[in-house]
């Protein structure tokens, strides 16, 4: 347990992990409650993670997943019986996809194996749709949905009091961001709402360091332009636009993969 929580504004806290280069978040209220958001991805990883929240609070918690990669939830379990709050999407993912992640995880990753099979998968089991607000310890937490971006589930955290949006995977750094089952026609407007209705100078993205507001509207201007060099490739048959795109050739590939499966449904 020595990735160490930085305070980045008051009682608001990020802990930067080098398993997947996560991030998770801790905001604490005036009677030591908190809201975690993301548990990690398995129970060990998680059971790590509640050592570290008891470092700084040994108030109750309400947890917060960010959306449905194995990733940012797949910890949940020993954080009951605490709610856990997530888009109505995420909680239908995780009941239907969950123990399929843990195989294909196993499958491709045989030495992870005797962890994976000690996750007990568990879903949210508070949900909303677009907006909800929690009080933690006195303290307004708003969580919205934008819309379809990273997943069909992110979950946006913000913390007006302290001037931070967690912003989950919809905003990444260190690496271009994952287009796996994502919305890449979407992900710059779901990316723009976000920015535009919530002010706050610091967001802290799902995996990476944390950063500033010109950082996630330099990201989304890069998203944007995917999404427009992508239609132009569907429309145009020119999949050599691969070269103008901002990420690496990979990475590209499969944004124009996940924009031409939204352009043709």
């Amino acid at each position: 347990m020595d990735e160490k929580w930085q305070e980045i504004g008051d009682r608001v806290y990020v802990r930067r992990h080098r398993s997947y280069d996560m991030n998770t978040g801790l905001v604490v209220g005036d009677d030591g409650h908190c809201l975690v958001l993301d548990t990690r991805a398995s129970h060990r990883q998680a059971a790590d993670l509640i050592a570290a929240i008891r470092t700084i609070t040994y108030g109750p918690w309400t947890v917060v997943n960010s959306h449905s990669h194995f990733d940012h939830y797949f910890g949940n379990a020993l954080f009951r019986p605490a709610e856990i709050w997530g888009h109505a999407r995420c909680a239908e993912e995780i009941e239907t996809y969950g123990e399929q992640q843990r195989a294909v995880l196993v499958e491709r990753n045989p030495e992870w194996r005797e962890e994976l099979e000690e996750v007990t998968v568990v879903a949210p089991d508070c949900t909303f749709t677009s907006a909800a607000s929690l009080d933690i310890g006195g303290r307004m937490v708003h969580l919205r949905h934008f819309g379809l971006g990273h997943s069909s589930n992110d979950v946006v955290v913000q913390v007006p009091d302290a001037g931070v949006v967690f912003a989950g995977d919809l905003v990444e750094e260190g690496a271009p961001p994952a287009f796996a089952d994502s919305y890449p026609l979407d992900w710059p407007v779901t990316l723009a709402a976000m920015l535009r209705e919530m002010p706050e100078p610091v967001i802290v993205p799902g995996h990476g360091a944390v950063v500033d507001r010109a950082f996630a509207s330099g990201q989304q201007a890069e998203l944007a332009l995917v999404a427009d060099l992508a239609r132009r490739a569907h429309t145009e048959g020119l999949r050599d636009l691969i070269g103008r795109f901002p990420y690496p050739e990979e990475t590209s590939r499969q944004a124009i993969d996940r924009a031409f499966l939204q352009l043709d449904a």
